[in-house]
């Protein structure tokens, strides 16, 4: 289904890989994934990223999330996937397995694409430019309402980490609020964004 040739080019059937991935899950679901392969080609192409990698990443990004969880639980434990994910919100799940299943199932090799889809939730320390621009689109795609993704979007129009440093820090302020544990990644995410930004306006 997806060919990989060479160094950076990528061959694949977009039709036959959106038509596997959207039976995946519910079709109102599958809207949010257009909207973000929408967004993150949109970002790639405004930051540098390779849109095609960004396309690939999206539409995969959400494969497994509506997987059962005892069914993302054994993904995990049979293939030894970040061991200590299981100690963490089911939520966080489907992102590492839909790293794996990308690779597994779909013949993703691209290691840069596989870490979008893998952090694409949490966000890490030292993300990449194409994991930067997965994890933003997946905030402001067109279909996401909720307070401050306005903000954001006018953010994305002038700092890639301006807006994503946002972006995890609402779901900070939302878990903060639900009174629940924060993956110590998306901390660490945020933190190192905040050391990017200053850099960037003294540069601009």
């Amino acid at each position: 289904m997806i060919i990989l040739q060479g160094a950076g080019s990528i061959v694949y059937n977009r039709e036959r890989l959106m038509e596997a991935v959207s039976s995946q899950m519910p079709a109102k679901r599958w809207q949010h994934t257009l909207g973000v392969m929408e967004t993150a080609v949109k970002l790639a192409e405004q930051y540098g990223a390779d849109p095609v990698k960004a396309e690939l990443a999206s539409i995969l990004h959400d494969v497994a999330k509506y997987w059962p969880t005892d069914r993302l639980e054994q993904v995990l434990r049979e293939n030894h996937l970040n061991p200590g994910l299981l100690q963490e919100d089911k939520q966080l799940w489907h992102a590492e397995v839909g790293a794996f299943v990308a690779q597994q199932e779909y013949g993703i090799e691209d290691l840069d694409i596989l870490d979008a889809i893998r952090y694409h939730t949490s966000g890490r320390e030292g993300m990449s430019l194409l994991e930067k621009v997965v994890c933003l689109a997946d905030y402001i795609e067109p279909g996401r309402d909720f307070p401050g993704v306005n903000k954001l979007r006018k953010l994305a129009n002038h700092s890639l980490e301006e807006a994503l440093a946002a972006g995890l820090g609402t779901t900070i302020s939302h878990l903060v609020e639900k009174n629940k544990a924060i993956y110590v990644l998306t901390v660490q995410a945020r933190n190192d964004l905040m050391k990017q930004m200053p850099i960037m306006e003294g540069n601009s």
